[in-house]
């Protein structure tokens, strides 16, 4: 620690210097960047895994078991936080993720595996809560727009690294003498370890002593109804239907222990989500926001590289490379979205242009047909990943802006916790409509072909259909008909996906016109405002 970081930490004032927000920025960027690399990074190493480990009936459960506690942990994290100080709570999801990617890396059996992911999901979901609330902490609203692009950056670089490595590992038998997919989850230590070095060095935040009660039968309350929720909307929906009993009685009991939480937090003396926050303007429309734009970036995601494998026969790897247009969209614009907004201190503009970019770019992915070249797709892409990037940074700000400085931490994992909600129900939407229209079309379309091109079917029967449903490489043994029928199929379904996610994000646009923009605290209003909530937490 420097003499001046150390002299302003113990007298508990004065904003840090530019040099100093860096050095714990850069420990921050790592934690984020391990959390949002793992959201994307298995799901295309997946099929290697589970043919691996033999656990094809329970390969869902890897990528749930890591959702759910990453998402039910969320909120928990910002409270705790405000109650025990930021590094060593932010520390602590450090090496939480740490042990489940190292468990995970040496696990067995499928069983083992889901249950690492969960301890990994538990250790993200801090990582990703408090990056936001500690850079709320350490730099005022006004100034913040100038860093906004490192945020934006990792983002977009976790989108294309994390299909991009997945594909790699999973594509290598072995490496190293390990198997190849097992360094989805080794890759983490080293990063982990860095981002644990550099925040002891550079994270000191003044720890605020006072009197604490932790909410727990309103926590207990939170994970359960997150966990029934995504149980439903993630698992039981996709796999047994939407109408079957099991996803009807998950999402009964998700709203059940809702309203339960709710009103344990009206009488709860310290809730975990204060209910007040709601009768702020800005909090309740940047927490819809955010569950809009975290549908709309994720079915982005997982729908484009699945186009790609599918209709254009792309390998994991190289759909992961063609990402790099949404990247950019993404990096570009939280770039120049943050100088703009420390340079006039305007914001409430950014949403709005980026929700009509992401409307625009998605509604343009519904007229994507199996000819349409990588230069048209890579336009489309941009413009979803700079309406992405104009969105997610600037409504933080906004928020962290309107919400008393008390509320920073609890507020602003809110808000990461709305955008994982959403990420998780839109990834889980928009893959049940592709199933679902793919099922409608499929068998249309080849009921035509059999009748206008009986030969095209010779030799393709109901378990060879099958067997292409799982390896869509083994259409090239088949007639060129069957297999432009296929493909087509393929894109009609994602028309519909495309065609359905465009309006909620439409709804988003509608939102951020009502958007109250407020000026922004600059750094000596921001730091009044600390000094004031630690007065009131001592008091």
């Amino acid at each position: 620690m420097s003499a001046e970081t150390a002299k302003k930490e113990s007298k508990g004032s004065g904003p840090l210097s530019h040099r100093e927000i860096m050095a714990i920025l850069s420990g921050l960027m790592v934690g984020m960047l391990l959390a949002a690399l793992d959201q994307t990074i298995v799901s295309t190493a997946l099929k290697t895994i589970v043919v691996d480990l033999n656990g094809l009936n329970h390969y869902t459960w890897v990528v749930t078991a890591y959702l759910l506690t990453s998402t039910a942990s969320t909120p928990l994290y910002g409270k705790i936080s405000d109650l025990y100080g930021r590094r060593p709570v932010f520390q602590f999801a450090i090496v939480t993720f740490l042990i489940g990617s190292f468990l995970a890396g040496i696990a067995h059996t499928m069983t083992q595996l889901i249950i690492f992911r969960a301890l990994q999901g538990l250790g993200a979901g801090g990582l990703m809560a408090l990056t936001f609330v500690i850079i709320g902490d350490i730099v005022s609203p006004r100034e913040r727009g100038r860093y906004q692009g490192y945020f934006g950056g990792v983002w977009g670089l976790s989108s294309v690294a994390g299909p991009l490595l997945g594909g790699f590992f999973s594509d290598h038998h072995k490496i190293l003498g390990i198997t190849g997919w097992r360094w989805i989850f080794y890759i983490n230590l080293p990063f982990g370890i860095a981002a644990l070095v550099i925040t002891t060095a550079s994270l000191h935040i003044p720890k605020i002593k006072r009197e604490h009660k932790i909410d727990y039968t309103g926590a207990l309350l939170m994970v359960l109804a997150v966990s029934a929720l995504l149980m439903g909307v993630s698992v039981y929906g996709p796999q047994n239907g939407w109408t079957n009993s099991k996803t009807i009685i998950a999402l009964v009991a998700a709203v059940v222990l809702t309203v339960a939480f709710c009103l344990q937090e009206l009488r709860a003396s310290e809730p975990i989500l204060p209910m007040y926050l709601f009768r702020n303007h800005t909090f309740s429309l940047t927490s819809t926001l955010a569950f809009i734009i975290g549908a709309g970036m994720f079915g982005a995601i997982v729908m484009l590289p699945l186009y790609l494998q599918l209709v254009k026969g792309n390998t994991a790897t190289q759909s992961g490379l063609k990402l790099i247009p949404f990247m950019l969209g993404i990096v570009s614009m939280s770039i120049m979205s943050g100088k703009l907004i420390s340079k006039h201190g305007h914001y409430k503009r950014y949403p709005i242009i980026g929700l009509v970019l992401m409307t625009v770019g998605i509604a343009l992915m519904g007229t994507m047909s199996e000819s349409t070249p990588f230069w048209t797709l890579s336009i489309y892409a941009i413009l979803i990943g700079g309406g992405v990037g104009l969105c997610m940074q600037t409504i933080v700000i906004a928020l962290q802006n309107a919400v008393d400085f008390k509320d920073m931490g609890v507020s602003t994992s809110a808000n990461t916790f709305f955008r994982s909600v959403g990420a998780t129900i839109g990834v889980a939407i928009f893959g049940t409509i592709y199933a679902s229209k793919l099922s409608h079309y499929l068998p249309k379309n080849l009921a035509h072909l059999a009748a206008t091109n009986p030969q095209a079917l010779a030799g393709f029967n109901k378990s060879a259909q099958a067997a292409v449903s799982n390896n869509p490489a083994l259409l090239n043994n088949y007639a060129p008909a069957l297999k432009a029928t296929f493909l087509h199929s393929d894109v009609q379904a994602f028309h519909i996906v495309f065609f359905a996610a465009a309006p909620i994000t439409a709804i988003g646009f509608v939102l951020a016109l009502f958007l109250r923009e407020l000026p922004l605290r600059s750094g000596a209003a921001h730091h009044a405002a600390k000094e004031e909530a630690a007065g009131e937490m001592l008091g």
